[in-house]
């Protein structure tokens, strides 16, 4: 169906209901807050997205963004080594960071298992995944996507892969409502879903690597 306004408003209009999470509705909302700011303001929202495209990056170690080549969790020192937390998106670290109940590293995997989408393992950063596990340091992989149908899917994935590799694998524990992403619980519920974090697989000393 033809847009109501002509032009620009609706170029506009269309191009924000592209966006996640918002419909037609928030987008001529949003167009109409656009179109009566200021010019400062619009002039600053420009910038701040071309800003965004060219100087943010992904951190070559876990994924996560950053404008340097290693993002400032993976290069922060006091962290431990030992311990990696697995999460679909970026915006997954915020919320977890939010707890300050982990004190470990992140991967990002960028995404989850969905066959629908034509998205495969192979299309995930799970093979980065497995290379920084090959050294062995890391004892302890939390797996926490989120809890749907996806990120049980991939969960259930990264669990069998995992198994062979002489590490342990745990899982955020009950506490985080399942159809819900994990951006959007709050910090007592993640606080609880780690305190009470499952273990799903556990090494012994026949399971380690060339034993």
């Amino acid at each position: 169906m033809a847009g109501v306004y002509d032009g620009a408003v609706q170029d506009l209009i269309d191009e924000l209901g592209r966006l996640p999470g918002i419909g037609p509705k928030g987008a001529q909302r949003i167009a109409f807050h656009i179109l009566s700011a200021e010019e400062a303001d619009v002039q600053a929202l420009i910038d701040a997205m071309s800003a965004v495209k060219s100087k943010v990056k992904f951190c070559s170690i876990c994924g996560n963004v950053t404008e340097q080549e290693i993002c400032k969790i993976c290069s922060d020192t006091r962290r431990v080594d030992t311990v990696i937390c697995v999460v679909e998106e970026p915006k997954d670290i915020v919320a977890i960071e939010r707890t300050r109940e982990f004190r470990g590293k992140y991967h990002v995997l960028g995404g989850t298992i969905n066959p629908i989408e034509g998205v495969g393992p192979e299309d995930l950063r799970i093979r980065q995944l497995f290379t920084r596990l090959a050294d062995g340091k890391v004892q302890e992989v939390i797996i926490a996507t989120d809890p749907n149908i996806e990120g049980e899917a991939t969960a259930s994935f990264l669990i069998r892969s995992l198994a062979p590799l002489g590490v342990n694998v745990s899982r955020l524990a009950s506490g985080l409502p399942v159809g819900g992403d994990l951006e959007y619980a709050d910090e007592i519920t993640l606080s609880r879903a780690f305190e009470g974090r499952t273990m799903v697989h556990r090494t012994s000393a026949e399971d380690q690597p060339g034993k």
